[in-house]
């Protein structure tokens, strides 16, 4: 299984690490990491802000925010179903 990330597989990774390391140097890489991992620490934390500021908004107005695990028992209901209607019915993958 290759690795891939944002479409990128592993032999572009590779080079772009490299590129990286010729234009910055090594002395730099450890800096820009922190940098990238400080950045993406500042983009999950605003993320996780407004999504409780939409529960909390949702709930103060009296919506429903359980939806998905709503959505996840009506599913699993109508597995359930299939499960029952099909019995010893089974395909051999």
């Amino acid at each position: 299984m290759e690795l891939v990330f944002l479409f990128i597989g592993g032999p572009e990774i590779f080079i772009i690490f490299i590129i990286v390391l010729v234009v910055f140097g090594p002395s730099k890489i450890p800096e820009i990491a922190r940098g990238l991992g400080k950045g993406m620490r500042q983009v999950k934390d605003a993320t996780n802000e407004i999504k409780r500021e939409i529960n909390d908004s949702a709930k103060n107005q009296g919506i429903d925010t359980d939806i998905v695990a709503d959505i996840n028992k009506e599913v699993e209901q109508v597995k359930d179903n299939i499960d029952d209607l099909t019995g010893p019915i089974k395909r051999n993958m």
